[in-house]
């Protein structure tokens, strides 16, 4: 094994780049003196003195010719802020669109002018910066290059400021980004830089330094040239403190409890130890802002992975959460501070006492990372208290590859077992790794092989996971190639892995056609096959399908795929969730059908999504009906209605089963500040409905009340299993 893994790392790190060919355009950025307000006029003669550039080029429907909607840019900075404006003419009739009035608005059906800002140039790490017609702002921080789109994450919030002005024929954008919202270089004199724009009207997406229509818009490999006019000077002190206060009353039904109240404090602070290394502090941390999650009806025999949201945990979160594949994460925060409450399906908080995180740029080509959290214990959840800490070093090599090693460990402070019956349940564990990410400079190579290994108290003879990926992707064809194994003793306590002792091979291969019309944009076919298998039971799964989506010019589209599965069980399972009906482990199955789905064009105010899937399942069949309806009234409401139906027949003595998850939800967004959000939550699998309803003011940047109420129910009787609500107050505070 350890001779095909270095021969692997090998291939890896000898693969050549390939350059593209590129339009690389530069802009000049000058210090100006004259102070400027953000009203979106640009009156100042500062906007005036400055070169604007143009000559966007268009990214859809083609990426072969210049834009046809007219944007111009502008940019400058003075001691404290970089200040972009942005010209976008339009002359043609009609509203803009956006979803609502909610920041971090997201998606193809949205109105809006981008910033996407490389300050180390190393086409790795970026940040994000947007806004639409109506003023709403988004920010994000931009992680592996941006090569999926996983890696914007827009969760991440910081102090910008951004006016706009709409004309008849133009609407005129003015930002200001603050030096200390930015992590950067002291002395460069180069950064990267791209902008683009969203046209609903003119049905056109259109970006200034050129990115081929098959990778995104933000991908940090197709960034134009920012010219300093002087290198850049280490920004001083910069320390923010956002204390919070929080409170509220809950009844816990279920224990035939009576109604309590809670007063709580804490805080965090963020301090900048150089303008691109940050120091993360947290005391006594409340979770409660953070959404509820969208739940789902599970009918796999695996955990479903849920995202971190949690502010703390999100700038330079890929350091710390991109090693390994998706299936095999050696490090997950939300295994910190966050539990499952078994009655509601929902995820509840395991308080943490205090955490310091450490991360950020040492220079161009060095990325550190280091995290310590202490966790108090918790009797209720049967939680001792745990100490984590998780060390993260990246060093960048080539043009845009890196190789990285992550160490994490787990130590049990109250030295006794979880559960009596498992004493190793709550032992203390560790683990080291190493991963090798490639990306090549023209965007067309991407990769990764790894090794983890964990060590604990019980470590057996393979406590490893391997994996490795290579994928080629150009505008006509596209292939990858991934292949895994994980062992039966790899226990990694802090990540997510949902299957262990598999081996997996999944090989893929497609192409597109973009034809000539004014309806169909792309036909896309491929194929696909996951194969998995282990020494002890043979092969246990594979997954082939062969696929086929057919996208518009608007921005409708449908998918169709013919789907063929093989499961070999290796545990008593029953997808029904039924504990006296189960499979049996050696029982297998062969299952056939299709799937196919269909969206809406989403700049309609009627728009959705319906996905139907159909075919063999075990020894019976699987009805799958999924997806969602909107309507959106202009730009202040919508409302919504997601659904998952599963109707399940099985056979030979095996009852029948209908799963429900119904989530009717209405967003109101009254103002650009104030937020009313409600959704219900009908999980038949939980047995449970949920009602969530979530008032949020936000009365400076970044500074926010939250009202919260919150109820669940057994659906039959609307019996109360526990009901909450609590208010937060957050303050955001620049020193």
């Amino acid at each position: 094994m350890n001779t095909r893994i270095a021969s692997y790392l090998l291939f890896f790190f000898l693969m050549p780049s390939m350059q593209w060919a590129q339009n690389n355009p530069s802009l000049s950025i000058r210090k100006i003196q004259e102070p400027i307000v953000l009203d979106g006029l640009l009156t100042e003669a500062s906007w005036e003195a400055m070169e604007p550039v143009g000559g966007f080029w268009q990214y859809f429907p083609f990426d072969t010719s210049m834009a046809v909607a007219r944007t111009e840019v502008r940019m400058m900075h003075d001691e404290n802020n970089i200040y972009i404006a942005a010209i976008l003419y339009d002359s043609l009739p009609g509203e803009y669109i956006t979803q609502s009035l909610r920041r971090d608005f997201r998606g193809l059906n949205t109105d809006g002018f981008s910033v996407v800002i490389d300050p180390f140039r190393d086409q790795t790490n970026g940040f994000f910066f947007g806004i639409n017609p109506f003023g709403v702002h988004r920010e994000g921080l931009i992680a592996n290059g941006g090569e999926t789109d996983a890696d914007l994450d827009l969760s991440w919030d910081n102090i910008w400021q951004g006016e706009v002005k709409v004309y008849d024929d133009r609407w005129v954008v003015e930002m200001a980004i603050p030096f200390t919202t930015l992590r950067f270089r002291g002395g460069a004199t180069q950064w990267g830089i791209n902008f683009y724009r969203i046209d609903t009207k003119y049905n056109e997406r259109s970006v200034w330094s050129r990115v081929p229509r098959q990778l995104l818009l933000e991908n940090l490999a197709f960034t134009g040239t920012l010219e300093w006019d002087r290198p850049l000077d280490k920004t001083g002190g910069n320390v923010t403190l956002i204390p919070f206060a929080a409170g509220g009353t809950s009844r816990d039904y279920l224990a035939n409890e009576d109604w309590t109240g809670r007063l709580d404090a804490g805080g965090d602070a963020k301090i900048a130890l150089t303008p691109s290394l940050n120091l993360d502090v947290t005391f006594n941390p409340d979770f409660s802002q953070v959404e509820v999650d969208v739940q789902q009806t599970n009918i796999d025999r695996f955990e479903i992975f849920f995202p971190e949201r949690r502010q703390f945990f999100l700038e330079n979160a890929d350091l710390f959460a991109s090693f390994g594949f998706n299936n095999a994460r050696p490090f997950f925060s939300r295994r910190i501070g966050v539990a499952i409450d078994s009655a509601t399906g929902q995820n509840v908080q395991n308080r943490i006492l205090l955490g310091a995180r450490l991360s950020g740029k040492l220079n161009r080509n060095w990325r550190v990372g280091l995290l310590n959290m202490q966790t108090a214990s918790d009797e209720s959840i049967g939680q001792p208290s745990y100490n984590y800490t998780v060390a993260a070093v990246q060093r960048q090599v080539f043009a845009r590859s890196n190789i990285s090693a992550i160490f994490v460990n787990k130590a049990n402070f109250d030295q006794q077992p979880v559960d009596i019956s498992n004493p190793l349940d709550g032992a203390s564990s560790q683990l080291i790794g190493i991963d090798y990410n490639l990306a090549s400079a023209d965007g067309k190579w991407n990769g990764k092989a790894y090794y983890h290994q964990t060590f604990d108290d019980d470590t057996g003879p393979a406590p490893f996971s391997h994996g490795a990926r290579i994928a080629y992707n150009t505008l006509r064809f596209f292939a990858s190639w991934e292949h895994q194994i994980i062992g039966q003793d790899f226990d990694t306590k802090v990540g997510f892995v949902p299957r262990r002792d598999f081996r997996r091979a999944n090989p893929v291969v497609g192409f597109n056609i973009y034809p000539n019309s004014d309806k169909i944009n792309r036909h896309q076919f491929f194929l696909s096959n996951n194969l998995i298998w282990n020494d002890t039971w043979g092969l246990t799964d594979y997954n082939f399908a062969l696929n086929y989506t057919l996208d518009f010019q608007s921005s409708a589209g449908f998918a169709f795929a013919l789907l063929s599965n093989y499961v070999k069980l290796f545990a008593p399972f029953n997808p029904t969730g039924n504990p006296t009906q189960l499979f049996q482990p050696g029982d297998d199955f062969v299952q056939t059908g299709f799937l196919a789905a269909y969206n809406t064009d989403l700049r309609k105010a009627f728009f959705g999504r319906i996905q139907l899937i159909s075919g063999g399942f075990f020894n019976g069949n699987l009805r799958q009906l999924s997806g969602e309806f909107n309507y959106r009234y202009r730009q202040y409401a919508t409302v919504a209605v997601n659904y998952t139906i599963n109707r399940i027949d099985l056979k030979e003595g095996f009852d029948d089963a209908t799963l429900y998850l119904v989530g009717p939800r209405i967003d109101l967004t009254l103002t650009r500040s104030l937020f009313l959000t409600t959704f219900v939550q009908y999980n038949s699998q939980f047995d449970n409905i949920n009602i969530n309803s979530r008032l949020q003011w936000r009365f400076r940047p970044v500074s926010d009340l939250f009202i919260v109420y919150t109820d669940n129910y057994f659906p039959e009787a609307l019996q109360p299993k526990n009901r909450a609500l609590v208010f937060k107050a957050t303050y955001w505070l620049n020193l």
